[in-house]
């Protein structure tokens, strides 16, 4: 059992080796620093918004999405999306939006614990990190779809619209109206933190692997 965990942590730095090579050792714990702070501090910023042009509204209306919330136009969009029969905004991602916060601190923890496990299983810990972009726009994306391909054909206006998938990222529109979507900043900061994640690993790998090398050829005994 002892093995087992020591195989899992992976080798505790000496203190005369963490002396000699201390930035080589501090470089990742910094670099997972850095990243799960950027990834906390991405809640309070927008991950996407978009701007919705039509006739009856000349400024345009905007939304701005959160991890845990909308903001914006959402009362004037659910009244003109319920014209073409797309349910209300706030019905989308409902579970997604009251998880996210509790999500990202655990993926905050996850990456903090990776940098005191100096094995290759740290990565397992920061994998949710590391995927987490990707899985925002899977889920916008779904969501999207979802309400794009299922409108409710008793809508005053769901014969002069046909089902279709709301444009992500970029320019789109249905009839008169156009909209244009982008990434925000809080999604950019995730992003950052993943690619900070996987930047720490390759310091991580650097500064653990000859230990753990070396530990296995002295049988697993404390090394210095």
């Amino acid at each position: 059992m002892a093995n087992l965990l020591r195989s899992l942590i992976g080798p505790r730095v000496p203190e005369e080796e963490l002396r000699t090579h201390r930035v080589r050792y501090l470089t990742p714990t910094f670099i997972f620093m850095i990243a799960r702070v950027l990834l906390l501090v991405s809640i309070f910023f927008p991950y996407w918004h978009m701007e919705l042009e039509a006739p009856q509204y000349p400024n345009g209306l905007f939304l701005t999405a959160y991890v845990n919330h909308l903001t914006g136009d959402v009362r004037e969009i659910d009244g003109l999306n319920h014209y073409i029969g797309m349910r209300p905004l706030g019905e989308a991602a409902a579970f997604e939006r009251t998880a996210s916060v509790w999500m990202i601190i655990a993926m905050f923890l996850l990456v903090e614990g990776a940098a005191f496990i100096h094995s290759k299983w740290a990565v397992l810990l920061a994998i949710p990190a590391i995927t987490f972009p990707g899985g925002f726009l899977a889920d916008l994306s779904y969501w999207m779809r979802t309400f794009g391909l299922n409108l409710d054909p008793s809508a005053p206006l769901s014969s002069s619209v046909k089902p279709f998938v709301p444009t992500v990222i970029g320019e789109g529109g249905i009839g008169q109206f156009r909209t244009f979507a982008e990434l925000g900043t809080g999604y950019w900061l995730a992003v950052a933190c993943a690619g900070l994640t996987i930047l720490g690993f390759y310091f991580h790998r650097r500064a653990y692997r000859p230990l753990a090398l070396r530990m296995a050829q002295t049988g697993g005994e404390r090394i210095g």
